[in-house]
């Protein structure tokens, strides 16, 4: 087992978080809220730098269990790259899914917030290739 590249854990993280406020601002903000809120947006329990810092630490999470299994398996750069898609299209999006499923919630939002998650994996799999 290699070491763990916190260098690129923290900017992984940074990386996904960066897609996320692209995704949920100027790309997808609009139609999101319409989806999750029809009724218009409900009185917030939290503050934003609660919300945004439990985010960038899930974020950490996410991105640290990624450098684990990169140092563990020491993958060539297209394995990475397919590694980033499988953790964003083939675990967490289903996970969402799951949960939408129950909550009975819209494939458009479902669409959107499972993009976030193949886009941000993908975009956080890309700052470990440049840091390999």
């Amino acid at each position: 087992m290699g070491p763990v590249n916190w260098l690129a854990v923290g900017l992984g993280a940074l990386a996904f978080f960066a897609v996320g406020a692209l995704w949920y601002g100027a790309l997808f903000g609009k139609t999101w809220q319409k989806e999750l809120w029809p009724e218009g947006t409900p009185q917030a329990k939290n503050g934003p730098a609660l919300s945004f810092g439990l985010c960038l630490l899930a974020e950490l999470v996410v991105s640290s269990m990624f450098g684990h299994m990169l140092a563990r398996t020491q993958p060539s750069t297209t394995v990475i790259w397919m590694m980033a898609f499988g953790f964003g299209g083939a675990i967490m999006a289903p996970t969402i899914a799951i949960n939408y499923l129950f909550q009975q919630r819209t494939l458009k939002l479902f669409l959107i917030d499972a993009g976030h998650i193949l886009v941000g994996a993908l975009a956080m799999g890309g700052v470990f290739v440049l840091l390999d």
